[in-house]
C-alpha cells in the first residue's frame, strides 16, 4: 500500500507541475495586456492633459480679447462724451 500512495503522490506532482508550467504563458500574457492597458491609460491621460491645456490657452485668449474688447468699448464712450 505504501508503494501506491509513492505513485499517486509522484503522479499528482507530475501533474501540478505540468498544470503550473502551462498557466505560466497565461500569466506572462496577462501582464503583458495589463502593460499595455497601463500604457494605453497613460497615453490617454496625457492626451487629455494636452486638451485641458489647449483649452486654457483659449480661455486666456479669449479673456485677453474680452479685456481689449472693455477697453475700447470704454474708449469710445470716452470719445463720445467729449
Amino acid at each position: 500500500m505504501s508503494l501506491n500512495k509513492t505513485l499517486i503522490a509522484l503522479a499528482l506532482g507530475l501533474a501540478l507541475t505540468a498544470c503550473n508550467k502551462q498557466e505560466a504563458p497565461a500569466a506572462d500574457a496577462a501582464a503583458t495586456d495589463a502593460a499595455a492597458t497601463a500604457t494605453d491609460a497613460a497615453a490617454t491621460a496625457t492626451d487629455a492633459a494636452a486638451t485641458a491645456t489647449d483649452a486654457a490657452a483659449a480661455a486666456t485668449d479669449a479673456a485677453a480679447s474680452a479685456d481689449k474688447s472693455a477697453d475700447a468699448a470704454a474708449a469710445s464712450a470716452d470719445a463720445a462724451k467729449k
